[in-house]
């Protein structure tokens, strides 16, 4: 005869270590397609069986599970952050949500939805699908690559999205007068011969970056060089070619400006290897500040996007869509120049 001391008995299947769906199935007697629809809240499922699947669910420890909490209320008090990946700008930009939603009574779901080499477009529709109502009451997604529109299941505000501020409520900083600045800054120190390092032709900020570039130029009565303008694709491996035709030449550029700091890193290396001296032969410039950038050889010269800030902001926005509160839907945040020492006078 048990005692009030005694542990409550397992049930018979009761399974040991992480409760797998499968487990939640072979106790309440049902096929594990029967409880996918109790736990998604989907239809075709008697009262009765969806009810001993629920206090299966609990009693098998499910009780803090996010699935579990938003299958007892209907909201989860969760907010993903949707990247493509985990790289230095995103997660810059998680540090800034992280500390926004610090005494919201919210909690945070980073989900990275292209980890597989996976199509690089189309993700966040995929992600926002597995994780919209079940997991998350609302989404930020970062970089999106594709307009998501108002029909989204649930609130979603967008962080620099690739195609700009359409649709969805957005949140990015002024590419355009920090791309100008920063050539300015070359111009200023002598350069006339300035490489730009794009981005994707595909994406809006580098499209943008690009145009900040030609107003500097064209504002100081330097002819644009098609030449010296090539595609770095955001990424070192992608700018490898382009960064090599550019400063092997015999009429090199004496500064490139690069549309972010990973390629302009990458920019370094290669001067290094062709042995050049940056910034005596050879000034370069990046684009968003990311820790990366302080911590190169040398020091690098770039443009700050306010990341943290960034962040903090679409967290507040999003929230305000949840509250059903009022506010502008593009917030577009000013940038800032950097001086390091990856920039000087060009050599004479």
């Amino acid at each position: 005869m048990s005692t009030a001391a005694d542990p409550p008995a397992a049930g018979p299947s009761a399974p040991v270590g992480r409760v797998t769906i499968s487990d939640v199935a072979r106790v309440a007697g049902v096929s594990v397609a029967t409880v996918s629809k109790v736990v998604n809240n989907r239809y075709g499922v008697a009262a009765g069986t969806s009810e001993r699947v629920l206090a299966v669910v609990e009693e098998l420890g499910y009780e803090s599970s996010l699935v579990a909490r938003s299958l007892r209320r209907t909201s989860t008090n969760v907010i993903g952050v949707l990247v493509a990946e985990f790289e230095p700008y995103s997660t810059e930009l998680l540090k800034g949500i992280s500390a926004a939603v610090d005494g919201t009574g919210y909690e945070l779901l980073a989900y990275a939805g292209r980890t597989d080499g996976g199509a690089q477009t189309g993700w966040e529709r995929r992600s926002l699908s597995r994780l919209a109502g079940t997991l998350v009451d609302a989404a930020i997604v970062v970089t999106p690559t594709m307009v998501l529109s108002s029909d989204s299941p649930v609130p979603v505000v967008a962080v620099d999205p690739h195609t700009g501020p359409e649709g969805t409520p957005t949140v990015d900083s002024d590419n355009t007068t920090g791309a100008r600045e920063a050539v300015e800054h070359l111009i200023a120190l002598g350069h006339r011969r300035v490489a730009h390092l794009g981005g994707r032709a595909d994406l809006e900020s580098a499209r943008l970056r690009e145009l900040g570039y030609r107003q500097a130029l064209e504002g100081a009565g330097i002819a644009v060089d098609p030449l010296l303008i090539k595609v770095g694709g955001y990424r070192p491996d992608l700018a490898d070619a382009p960064v090599r035709t550019l400063l092997d030449r015999p009429d090199r550029p004496t500064a490139v400006f690069a549309a972010n700091d990973l390629s302009a890193i990458h920019v370094l290396e290669v001067a290094t290897e062709l042995g050049l001296r940056v910034p005596e032969d050879l000034s370069v410039v990046g684009f968003d500040n990311i820790p990366e950038s302080w911590g190169s050889a040398p020091p690098l010269t770039t443009v700050a996007q306010p990341l943290h800030r960034m962040g903090a902001e679409a967290l507040r926005m999003v929230l305000d869509l949840l509250d059903g509160t009022a506010r502008e839907r593009h917030l577009r945040l000013p940038t800032s120049l950097v001086v390091r020492a990856s920039t000087a006078p060009p050599p004479r």
